[in-house]
């Protein structure tokens, strides 16, 4: 379940100006000025940030204390809501610091009255980091199995604390303790993706603390994703080649893209290509083996987003004609944004203990995975490591429908090759005072797209579903296809 976009590396600068915070106990969380960025080299966030120490098992208070970063973006207003939003980032393993520097000016129109208040769940950034000096690849199928076990079996080994306790079960407890800390009467909760799961399973155990709920490529919480992803990428792929066809330019430009991408998975599945191409942080050459497990994670990412979705056709047909380098270009700029974006101890945990022990291997076949351009190598590659990785706390209505009358903005799009627009429909069913919203041939992710910062802020402003305006959503725009490399069609 990784984020949308090309995620990078979070770095946050300690400043001075020192202000505490009462606590619920007594105690305080000393917040000091400080500039959270994507990246080292980019612009700063002016922000205040400090440290919630929190037991690595909650119900043993005299366990280990871990360190969990916090950081709030103040209100542009000089006397703010009281009750902050806090964005949830996906994964799962991203921090959720990280997340709201890349994605800061979506929420800038809550920002005119609340503040931002940001936990980097327990295991990711800065919060007791659960990382292994493993590649991402590991949970994308890309090792052998046997390699697979053996690498999550050291992952394991070097860990710093035990795994157990990185659950969402327990990081919503995290989440509630820092509301205390800080003295605030109610949340404002915006998940995407993963984040999705936290900010129900937040409602479900705090809806006295909830005051509103975004929920961005919804996961329902009895969803277990596994061989499940590779069907809903499938589908998405599927409808992406039948848009092409239905477009009369591309039509004509690529009238046998479907069958092109079949015979390049068959031609790279036989033999990889060997390839030399310039690295894309720093234009050295380097030798590049591009095989099926490339080209399907390649399409898989580039399906997350229509502005990438457009290069697809020309991509495949200029493989299809011999030319790899354009495509596997495009991989090794994935491959590279996504490089450490995950921490990969914290992922094992949420997936060991809240997706795969509840696959039912009958619901998909593997004949059917077989079917489709990922196969069953991911499947497998999570199996391979929930067979070592030990399962976590959840708690005994994790994987229940959530029922609540609270406001949640449900946020889908129709072409998410992940979180299917059914997912939220699911979700909708069981909650009173739900709206639902799906964007037309968008992603996975929709809080940056088209007027939807808009939507969001004058939902939060009011809590309210009713007459919130949301014909805007409806023309958000959708790349067209790329006919050459010179750009889209018109």
């Amino acid at each position: 379940m990784k984020a949308i976009v090309p995620i990078i590396l979070l770095a946050l600068c300690a400043a001075v100006a020192a202000r505490s915070q009462p606590t619920g106990d007594g105690e305080s969380l000393e917040l000091t000025d400080c500039r959270i960025r994507v990246d080292d080299g980019y612009p700063g966030i002016a922000a205040r940030c400090g440290t919630l120490m929190r037991p690595v098992n909650p119900a043993d208070p005299d366990s280990a204390l871990i360190p969990l970063r916090v950081a709030l973006v103040p209100a542009l207003s000089l006397e703010p809501a009281p009750d902050p939003l806090v964005a949830i980032a996906g994964g799962p393993g991203q921090g959720s610091i990280q997340f709201y520097a890349s994605y800061a000016q979506a929420f800038e129109k809550v920002r005119r009255k609340r503040d931002i208040l940001l936990l980097d769940q327990r295991g990711t950034g800065e919060s007791a980091a659960m990382d292994c000096a493993i590649s991402d690849e590991l949970i994308e199928g890309q090792f052998s199995l046997e390699q697979t076990v053996a690498e999550t079996q050291s992952c394991l080994a070097a860990l710093p604390y035990d795994p157990r306790y990185f659950t969402t079960s327990i990081a919503v407890q995290d989440l509630e303790a820092l509301r205390i800390a800080l003295s605030i009467p109610q949340l404002n909760l915006y998940g995407v993706s993963y984040g999705t799961r936290v900010a129900q399973h937040f409602l479900r155990r705090y809806p006295g603390s909830t005051r509103t709920v975004i929920l961005d490529g919804v996961v329902p919480p009895a969803i277990a994703l596994g061989p499940v992803i590779a069907i809903e990428a499938q589908k998405a792929l599927d409808a992406t080649f039948d848009r092409c066809a239905e477009n009369t330019e591309c039509n004509r430009r690529f009238p046998d893209v479907r069958s092109e991408f079949a015979a390049i998975r068959q031609a790279l599945s036989t033999a990889p290509v060997s390839l030399e191409l310039p690295n894309p942080l720093d234009g050295h050459l380097q030798q590049f083996s591009f095989g099926a497990g490339e080209l399907a994670g390649a399409i898989r990412m580039l399906s997350y987003h229509p502005n990438t979705v457009a290069l697809i056709p020309l991509l495949v047909h200029e493989a299809a004609s011999g030319n790899y380098a354009p495509l596997a270009s495009q991989f090794l700029m994935i491959a590279e944004s996504m490089e450490d974006a995950l921490s990969l101890g914290m992922h094992n945990a949420v997936v060991c203990t809240e997706d795969v022990p509840y696959i039912d291997g009958n619901a998909i076949s593997r004949d059917s995975l077989e079917q489709t351009y990922i196969g069953p190598m991911q499947a497998d590659a999570l199996q391979a490591i929930c067979s070592v990785w030990p399962r976590g706390v959840i708690d005994d209505d994790f994987k229940t429908a959530l029922v609540s009358d609270k406001p949640v903005l449900l946020l889908s799009g129709e072409a998410d090759p992940i979180t299917p627009p059914h997912y939220a429909a699911q979700v909708a069913t069981t909650l009173g005072n739900v709206k639902l919203l799906t964007g037309v041939r968008q992603g996975h992710g929709q809080v940056m797209r088209g007027c939807m910062p808009d939507i969001v802020g004058r939902f939060v402003d009011s809590a309210k579903i009713t007459d919130l305006e949301d014909d805007c959503f409806n023309r958000v725009f959708a790349m067209p296809f790329f006919l050459d490399f010179s750009g889209p069609s018109p």
